[in-house]
């Protein structure tokens, strides 16, 4: 893994928001990654993100480092052609694979929220929600509900509520918020339900 050097890098208050690398069809999933970025920055909070200039992941990065906040993006090698390499928005880490990615996010950030994307965006957002059920993290978990974009999600686990699959207390793991300020204010006030998994993670097996 290349390391970017962090130093004087406030990595202590960092939101990580999952979104996509392409703009999508409705103007207002970009305007929504602007007012999001303004608004972490202004209530104290930096960004750490997927590292791409492109689409909502690029748009959130600017807003964020315009409004005068820290920036960490973590780019897996083989994505920089794609999702566009951000040597220009704050700093940058570059990581072996998908799983280095995530990894870090998880290390550096204090809460999560997800703005619309596809499927790389909903296998983050649904990972990180499984690892809080797990008690591998109890950090927010908030999807900005754009546009009623992430309607089919919700719907999505109160069927799997209704198909015994997750329980009721559980499905509050996954936070919807209709605005950026909205989104922003919940990270204060979540509080992941007690009905979650009361796992060790700390044992460590030799292998």
């Amino acid at each position: 893994m290349a390391t970017e050097n962090l130093d004087n890098l406030d990595l202590n208050n960092l939101v990580c928001v999952f979104c996509g690398s392409s703009t999508g069809t409705d103007p207002s999933y970009m305007d929504a990654a602007t007012q999001l970025g303004r608004e972490l920055a202004t209530q104290g909070y930096g960004l750490v993100y997927g590292g791409g200039t492109r689409g909502l992941m690029g748009q959130v990065a600017r807003s964020t480092q315009a409004n005068a906040a820290p920036v960490l993006g973590i780019m897996p090698r083989a994505l920089m052609s794609v999702e566009g390499c951000a040597n220009e928005i704050g700093r940058m880490l570059v990581v072996n694979n998908m799983h280095e990615r995530k990894s870090k996010m998880n290390e550096y950030a204090r809460a999560f929220i997800a703005l619309p994307g596809g499927f790389g965006t909903l296998e983050e957002l649904l990972e990180i929600a499984t690892w809080s059920m797990l008690s591998i993290h109890s950090k927010p978990v908030i999807v900005l509900n754009t546009n009623g974009y992430y309607e089919p999600l919700k719907k999505m686990v109160e069927g799997a509520v209704n198909g015994g699959f997750v329980s009721k207390d559980n499905s509050g793991i996954i936070l919807f918020c209709d605005t950026p300020e909205e989104a922003v204010k919940a990270i204060k006030t979540y509080v992941p339900p007690d009905t979650r998994y009361g796992l060790d993670w700390t044992t460590k097996v030799d292998i």
